[in-house]
């Protein structure tokens, strides 16, 4: 049965299209070659943590969505977007593999005037320089004559309640004028918002740009965290007393590192991204370095506390609160909870943890104990750090309860706990 749209890839970036195409009223088939997120998908449950809630996947069945593992259904469609995973590898490079493996099983079925778009999160070049001759050789199609080709990063914020989908303007770079045309027209039944840009280089630098952006930036709030506990200085009123300049400052918070599914990206050092002079952008390197430290900065500011008030870290009774990269989500990608508690067991430290989005936690495969009454098991607990603010979280009730409570995120009030 024919659809006006194939999403491919039903992770974290094809879902929410879905939910935003069927909620527009698009006849939408999502195609995975991987058969877990269908059949869990076709029985009402989500694939994804932290995405979509039962009852949305179930309004997105009803509204005639069909998750499929058939490559042939991608060949009935007049859109296509490309939402696969683009994971680093283990050289810290941008693993394109799934796009490629979602680009042959495209290729293979592309017909004329099929309007292709890339939402996966790319380095510069991607779009033209591995995308499009993919395309062409397995459909024997030229982009930009035959088939429309564009790249519309993704800009999603997973459980962020005010800046939805449809309220965060949507970029687009075609091949060609019309590609770009064709790309807004599409994106235009989903977004109040379309910014065009001058092509796809363009658009996949914005995301490279937007995502450096955020890590540069709470690269150096996670400095002067550092800087301020040596010289004694309150970096939380610091940043009260600075977000008030009206001009010049956006405020960022330091934390125990940076998760999510941004990564920072060098395009200067990837080897397909043409005429780059192969200068890397050593800020971007930098600030990478410094977010990678500050997990073992959160494990010596425990063992310093724990050591203040008479205890060692071994043996000692941890509990960690908040496993997940954002508050109020179930969302684990990259989050530091899961480093920090494998060095705490290290040296020795007996872990429990406690979030309400997250009932079953692993590290190194092992199950961590699961706290029940989060104030019983504060309160028997030798330290208590607070990795991630759920909204749940009573605070300043855990404070007075907690024997000893080291808070990453300044969440707590002023004196009620040690804070990074």
């Amino acid at each position: 049965m024919p659809a006006d749209l194939a999403v491919i890839g039903l992770g974290h970036l094809g879902l929410p299209l879905v939910q935003a195409a069927v909620a527009a009223g698009i006849d939408t088939v999502g195609y995975d070659t991987d058969p877990r997120p269908c059949a869990e998908l076709r029985a009402g449950r989500t694939p994804v943590e932290g995405s979509l809630t039962a009852s949305e996947i179930r309004r997105m069945l009803s509204g005639g969505f069909r998750p499929t593992t058939s490559a042939a259904e991608l060949g009935r469609v007049r859109t296509a977007v490309i939402c696969s995973p683009t994971p680093l590898g283990p050289d810290r490079t941008v693993d394109l593999t799934a796009l490629r493996d979602a680009a042959r099983a495209l290729a293979a079925r592309l017909r004329p005037h099929t309007t292709v778009l890339l939402e996966s999160a790319v380095p510069p070049g991607t779009t033209e320089n591995v995308l499009r001759p993919l395309l062409e050789e397995g459909s024997g199609l030229v982009a930009g004559r035959d088939f429309h080709l564009a790249c519309s990063p993704s800009r999603l914020d997973p459980g962020n309640r005010t800046h939805t989908y449809a309220s965060t303007p949507k970029v687009i770079g075609g091949l060609t004028p019309a590609c770009t045309e064709s790309a807004a027209a599409f994106y235009g039944r989903l977004t109040d918002k379309v910014v065009r840009a001058r092509g796809p280089r363009e658009a996949e630098m914005t995301k490279v740009l937007e995502t450096n952006f955020r890590h540069v930036n709470i690269a150096l709030v996670n400095e002067m965290a550092v800087a301020c506990h040596d010289l004694g200085v309150d970096l939380w009123d610091v940043i009260r007393c600075a977000e008030t300049k009206p001009f010049g400052f956006h405020p960022f918070r330091p934390g125990p590192g940076v998760g999510g599914h941004g990564v920072p990206v060098d395009p200067g050092s990837l080897p397909y991204s043409g005429r780059t002079p192969g200068h890397p952008l050593r800020m971007v390197s930098l600030a990478q370095e410094i977010n990678d430290r500050m997990p073992s900065y959160v494990i010596q500011r425990c063992a310093t506390l724990l050591n203040e008030h008479g205890k060692s870290v071994r043996g000692a009774r941890v509990l960690l609160l908040g496993v997940t990269y954002k508050p109020d989500s179930a969302d684990q990608e990259a989050a530091p909870a899961r480093e920090i508690a494998g060095r705490l067991m290290d040296m020795g430290a007996q872990i429990g943890y406690h979030d309400p989005h997250v009932l079953d936690w692993r590290v190194r495969q092992l199950p961590v104990p699961r706290a029940d009454s989060l104030y019983e098991a504060a309160a028997a607990a030798d330290l208590t750090v607070l990795l991630q603010q759920h909204r749940t979280y009573d605070l300043q009730g855990l404070a007075v309860k907690a024997q000893l409570l080291l808070d990453t995120r300044g969440a707590t009030p002023a004196g009620a706990a040690h804070r990074l």
